[in-house]
């Protein structure tokens, strides 16, 4: 008998959909809770959140039911939200969020329900933003068995163990992977607890063979708390975590690790201190050591923060060479590359933008720009993007439409709002200073008025 694709595709998601039921089962009973008991706590919860209220106790029930049926049905949003902030706290109550969590497995079941990926990750990122509102829990995207074994780890660095530091990684890559979705300050909130606790096992007795990764943990854990220091506008705090990051970058033998804290390093300090020496001699470093690294797509990326130095100092051909060296790492075959997600074409587009915005056609800067920001639509790339879209204002005041320019820029201050990114606050406010000419025009003023609104400067 002959099955259809489309039929055979149809069976695998009746089969998601059945294992979603029941492990939404699953996570209720192992709380517990009989239907009739976790509808009057759905109901609580919704009252705590100060949600207009939910049916009688034997409505919620009903729907509940259905939701762990045969043939499920997917909870809307609004009981989407009020399970979640159930299983974001374990019975105990405290915060739980990270891998192994009730919560992390019920955003599974929801993708297994037929929910969208956006949908799942917006979830996420609303109880995370509300976990961080209070102050939270500064361990809260562990889970609590993962917890219990850090605590016993930091009273005994000897008993640390690969779920431990595995805990500690998904930590730092949560917190990564919510940058442009949540405020600096909450990120740093998130961040900080799992920073101090790699800290606190490299000065301990930890087991030879976990020490490796230790520092990989912390080297990705002190590149990002650096950066997001930086954000904050704490330069000093930010430039001692990149030297902590380098020196235990420099204990791995994986050059690509250190060179991309020479190159997070390299885009604060070009902006922290307004100048290029500094910026320059730690992109050389990142060049040097991606050289001899596993990672081509590093080694790109190096290439391109050296060519837009290049340009920004005038220097046109030293910046053609850096770019035409960075395409031929980025066309390289990434199988196996250590660092896949850590440049793409479309940043490196953004790197050509800058170049020509500098040193050679702003017509043709302004169509790079355009095809950068079009691909960095995912919500780790948002900063990236209003970088991108203020350059590309940039380039059609140059090209003799301010007005334009300023349109597009209305759409930069949301977005740099929004973000919470000092860097694309800062080109926003180059950006503006292009428009002194016309400062007397209403589409200024309009602008002016926006920026206020938005930073209060």
């Amino acid at each position: 008998m002959n099955v259809s694709r489309s039929t055979m595709d149809g069976m695998d998601r009746m089969d998601d959909r059945a294992a979603g039921a029941a492990a939404l089962k699953r996570l209720r009973k192992r709380r517990g809770l009989s239907l009739a008991a976790f509808a009057r706590v759905l109901i609580t919860i919704a009252e705590s959140l100060h949600q207009p209220p939910l049916p009688a106790v034997a409505s919620v029930q009903r729907s509940v039911a259905r939701w762990e049926s045969a043939k499920p049905t997917v909870p809307d949003e609004r009981h989407q939200l009020l399970l979640a902030h159930l299983y974001a706290r374990t019975p105990g109550g405290d915060l739980a969020l990270g891998a192994g969590s009730d919560f992390a497995q019920y955003l599974e079941v929801l993708g297994l329900l037929g929910e969208s990926e956006q949908r799942v990750a917006d979830l996420r990122t609303t109880v995370l933003r509300a976990a961080t509102d209070p102050g939270g829990s500064m361990l809260a995207l562990l889970s609590p068995e993962v917890n219990a074994g850090l605590a016993a780890a930091l009273h005994d660095p000897a008993r640390t163990d690969e779920r431990t530091l595995a805990g500690l990684a998904s930590v730092v890559a949560d917190v990564n992977a919510q940058v442009g979705s949540l405020p600096m300050a909450r990120l740093q909130l998130l961040l900080a607890p799992a920073v101090e606790a790699a800290r606190r096992l490299l000065n301990g007795p930890v087991p030879d063979p976990l020490m490796a990764p230790l520092r990989e943990v912390a080297v990705a854990g002190m590149t990002l708390a650096a950066r997001l220091a930086f954000e904050t506008r704490d330069d000093t705090a930010s430039r001692a975590l990149y030297a902590e990051a380098s020196q235990q970058a420099r204990r791995l033998a994986e050059p690509w690790r250190q060179a991309g804290v020479h190159m997070s390093h390299a885009l604060t300090s070009l902006y922290a201190r307004q100048g290029l020496d500094e910026a320059r001699r730690l992109v050389d470093e990142a060049v040097g050591a991606a050289r001899t690294g596993q990672s081509a797509l590093v080694r790109a990326r190096a290439h391109a923060l050296q060519a837009e130095l290049a340009a920004r100092a005038g220097h046109k051909r030293q910046a053609r060479t850096a770019l035409g060296l960075a395409w031929y790492d980025m066309e390289a075959d990434h199988a196996g590359d250590p660092a896949p997600t850590s440049f793409s074409p479309g940043h490196l587009r953004g790197f050509e933008g800058v170049c020509e915005l500098y040193v050679g056609d702003p017509s043709e800067a302004h169509d790079r720009f355009a095809r950068s920001a079009s691909t960095l639509a995912a919500p780790r790339e948002r900063v990236q993007q209003a970088i991108v879209r203020t350059d590309q204002a940039l380039a059609r005041i140059r090209l003799g439409e301010p007005e334009a320019a300023a349109d597009l820029l209305h759409d930069c201050v949301d977005a740099a709002s929004a973000t919470g990114g000092r860097v694309p606050a800062l080109r926003l406010r180059g950006a503006r200073q292009e428009l002194v000419p016309w400062r007397r025009e209403d589409w200024v003023a309009d602008l002016d008025d926006h920026i206020m609104d938005a930073f209060g400067t």
